[in-house]
């Protein structure tokens, strides 16, 4: 059995540090080393990290290090790139890295053979389809080209590739609409299609096994407004696409299986933004943008397996993650992005960090008591959230560690404005570290300050640099799970309330029994049997 977390030597000789360090200010630790934010500062990838103003010393990241080596992180890592089966509950492979690794390079080809060339088989399928309904030679059932993409998908379906859309959307064709259907409320399908033409619509129906039932309900009221329009039914092979390893299920929905793009299973729905789950983003920025975004990806990748961890970003980002949340007691992570574009960045990530450290067993199976796992990640673009939740993070009684993200250069510059955008980002990171004294006879203008940040910069947004933030989070989320001893690539919790939503649903109807329930479940089903036309 595995030694727990706490009983680990280099744990408890970080507690004896943390008892040592906890109660010293940021404008102290600034003051006795001016230099610090010259020398904390790591960069790859087209990232640049300023991890100064984190409440640590040159020997909190020595032993951070060591608790890192100690729970064979090192091993641990090389274990995915190499296709070892490490997601050990579902005695899986992991390696969302083979699916941006370049022709020929994936490390896991040997071990698993449909990490290496079926990768690429099925990127060059997707881009010979978007490239012919990119130069609208894709046309729907009335011979009119598709103007309208609608990708219909849940969770790692939905998240990635609306996600990526906003992202990258000033690359984007503009002669193309994009929407994203995901909520089983019809609202959501509803909005979508209100103002789309039916015979120039593409819908692009994401579930691997087919049978997600969020998304195949939606999939069919968007098949039933298709023939509504169009009446024959043989136009639903010209107006959808799969994106699905369920050729079965596919073909029964009137979906032709050569317009089916595959994954597979060592492809976890979190980390599918860059494979066939990226039919729509392909589309929209092109193949060679999409190409780029692979690039970077595949940068953080090596920079992720080759640098030492105390220049590796995200070991630096996921170790910091763990000092926060397992000595400093902070439940949250606030993630900052200056950038318009990236609106819907922070959602992606509650997905991709919340799904995957949600967890309270080890990989033995046994609880865990002792100490804190995953802490919840969420945010909004800057400089809005200033004028919304930054009053917690600056006055608050919470301790919140946040992640600035910001570039030199915007893609859209009017006038001053990035000028002032960044001048709130270098401003605020300044604020929650150093704070300010309260007039006398006013402390609610106190700045405690001692807030601590990290501040990601990059040239510019680019696929390549999106892609390169998306694996900078993936790792260090990778990282964290190494630390806790947990599995960060399954999610059981997704499950039972699907199950029981099944349950539930035969009793929704007004003649049906109530069934013998708890209290509460049966009140409700009542009243809302009631409430119903």
């Amino acid at each position: 059995m595995t030694i727990m977390l706490t009983e680990r030597p280099s744990y408890k000789a970080l507690q004896a540090h943390y008892q040592q360090i906890q109660q010293r200010h940021l404008r102290d630790i600034f003051e006795k080393d001016p230099a610090r934010g010259e020398r904390m500062n790591a960069e790859a990838a087209g990232l640049y990290l300023d991890y100064s103003k984190n409440r640590i010393t040159e020997e909190t990241l020595r032993l951070l290090s060591t608790l890192a080596e100690d729970c064979g992180l090192r091993e641990r890592i090389d274990a995915m790139f190499r296709g070892d089966k490490i997601n050990l509950t579902e005695k899986r492979s992991v390696l969302h890295t083979a699916l941006r690794a370049p022709r020929g390079q994936s490390l896991a080809a040997a071990a698993v053979p449909d990490a290496g060339e079926p990768v690429h088989q099925v990127l060059d399928h997707m881009a010979e389809f978007a490239t012919r309904l990119r130069a609208g030679e894709w046309w729907g059932h009335t011979g009119k080209p598709i103007r309208n993409i609608v990708n219909i998908g849940i969770g790692g379906s939905d998240l990635g590739p609306v996600m990526a859309y906003e992202a990258l959307r000033h690359y984007s064709d503009r002669k193309l609409t994009f929407r994203f259907v995901s909520n089983v409320d019809g609202t959501d399908f509803t909005e979508a299609t209100l103002d789309l033409a039916a015979e120039e619509t593409l819908f692009i129906v994401a579930s691997k096994t087919f049978t997600t039932l969020e998304t195949l309900a939606n999939a069919e009221s968007a098949r039933q407004w298709t023939l509504a329009a169009l009446g024959d039914p043989a136009a639903v092979a010209r107006h959808f696409v799969a994106v699905s390893t369920a050729a079965e299920e596919v073909a029964a929905f009137g979906i032709d299986t050569a317009n089916m793009f595959g994954f597979w299973d060592w492809v976890g729905g979190r980390y599918s933004m860059d494979s066939a789950i990226g039919l729509s983003t392909m589309i929209a920025i092109g193949p060679d943008r999409f190409g780029e975004m692979l690039a970077g990806f595949h940068a953080m990748d090596e920079h992720f397996r080759t640098a030492p961890f105390e220049r590796n970003l995200p070991v630096l980002m996921g170790l910091l993650t763990v000092w926060y949340n397992n000595f400093f007691g902070a439940q949250t992570v606030a993630v900052l992005p200056y950038d318009q574009y990236l609106k819907r960045f922070p959602a992606y990530l509650q997905q991709l960090t919340m799904e995957s450290t949600g967890k309270s067993v080890t990989l033995d199976g046994e609880p865990i008591t002792s100490y804190q796992t995953g802490p919840i990640f969420w945010g909004e673009p800057g400089t809005n959230g200033q004028h919304s939740f930054y009053q917690l993070l600056h006055q608050g009684t919470k301790l919140v560690p946040c992640d600035f993200i910001g570039f030199r250069h915007s893609l859209n510059p009017l006038g001053r404005h990035h000028d002032m955008l960044m001048a709130n980002v270098f401003a605020q990171s300044k604020a929650l570290a150093f704070g300010q004294a309260a007039p006398a006879g006013e402390p609610y203008r106190n700045f405690e300050g001692n807030r601590p940040s990290n501040t990601i910069l990059a040239e510019r947004l680019t696929p390549a640099i999106l892609g390169a933030l998306v694996a900078l989070y993936e790792h260090s989320v990778f990282t964290q799970g190494v630390v806790w001893n947990i599995n960060p690539f399954d999610q059981y919790g997704v499950q039972l309330g699907k199950v029981l939503a099944q349950e539930i649903l035969p009793s929704l109807a007004r003649n049906a029994p109530v069934p013998a329930d708890d209290s509460s479940t049966v009140a409700l089903l009542r009243r809302y049997r009631g409430l119903s036309a």
